[in-house]
């Protein structure tokens, strides 16, 4: 008789832990086509979960496919042929049709190592549900002396993945990350050696996001009228001293360009009196607005301000609702 075993610590609902394992062993034919599955009675001694529980996952085995419910008899895995049918028409599969190789490719390649199925299958878990415990503590670091940018990023990792995010000077994260069994670690790609040195002994993983490439940004600056003066202002000072610098490589000593913190206020308000536009992150566009607009009646033309819509690319956005399990 089939065993299952379900982990009461795991990160992996008991539900989807089951699931798994019937599953699993349907495809691997301990559970062979036409075999009547135990009943709910029957795996509630076994498991030790409530028999509602095990009911809704008979009938998620029933929607997949992969069983079928006999009336006044009990549940049966499908005859061949049905299988088939079921894992051709799975929703998975059709959203992903060179995934899905990837991971036969994968499974194939385990098998010529010398795993068995069953290793193949524990090795996939493990892989799995390390990443998924990972994912339930998720650090933002960066370099105390720029701080803001880890700033940024929370703040827009939190609107993106609506999820909590802790941010942690990168000085210090060898500390936290030693109070803590695992943990997803993620930062810049300029910051991301230092990261990984830290992390990788403490069982977190580190994932790098690429920043916004800014690119109508730099259109805007390009078009500037010569001599012109352009602010820049930020909530990281890095931030600020990389776009000075790009804004250098594509103008040269063509424009005065104004640089501010946005906890400068007196910096700011400078700006405000001095330049032509203001390019602002997301995190400073109020503060930004406000100190133009208290000083309209002191300035002959306000400046245009030019708000940033993102730090983090969009690419890296959609590679974090992956990796943490959110899509």
């Amino acid at each position: 008789m089939v065993q299952f075993h379900i982990q009461t610590d795991s990160e992996i609902p008991a539900s989807t832990q089951l699931f798994n394992q019937i599953r699993f062993a349907i495809a691997s034919r301990q559970f062979p086509p036409g075999h009547r599955l135990p009943s709910t009675r029957q795996l509630a001694m076994q498991t030790g979960l409530h028999r509602n529980t095990i009911s809704k996952v008979y009938r998620q085995l029933e929607e997949t496919g992969l069983v079928e419910a006999q009336a006044g008899s009990g549940i049966y895995v499908k005859a061949q042929g049905d299988e088939e049918g079921a894992r051709i028409n799975s929703p998975v599969l059709k959203q992903y049709p060179e995934a899905y190789k990837l991971v036969k490719r994968s499974l194939d390649e385990l098998l010529k190592e010398g795993c068995s199925l069953s290793e193949a299958r524990e090795l996939f878990l493990t892989e799995i549900d390390w990443r998924l415990r990972c994912s339930a503590r998720v650090l933002v670091t960066a370099p105390t002396n720029d701080i803001g940018a880890g700033k940024l990023m929370v703040r827009e990792i939190e609107q993106a993945l609506q999820i909590p995010v802790q941010l942690v000077p990168l000085e210090e994260l060898e500390q936290v990350l030693d109070q803590a069994h695992s943990g997803t670690v993620v930062t810049s790609r300029y910051f991301i050696g230092t990261a990984e040195a830290i992390a990788a002994p403490k069982s977190a993983r580190v994932i790098p996001i690429d920043i916004y490439d800014y690119a109508d940004e730099i259109k805007v600056i390009a078009a500037m009228p010569q001599d012109s003066c352009v602010g820049l202002v930020s909530i990281s000072d890095g931030i600020l001293r990389a776009a000075e610098v790009i804004i250098h490589s594509v103008r040269g000593e063509e424009l005065l360009v104004m640089t501010a913190q946005v906890s400068d206020s007196q910096k700011v308000n400078a700006i405000v009196r001095s330049a032509r536009k203001i390019i602002c992150d997301k995190a400073s566009c109020t503060v930004v607005k406000d100190a133009v607009q208290a000083a309209r009646g002191d300035i002959i033309r306000p400046p245009e301000v030019i708000c940033c819509e993102s730090y983090i690319g969009d690419k890296s956005i959609n590679l974090l609702k992956r990796e943490l399990g959110l899509s």
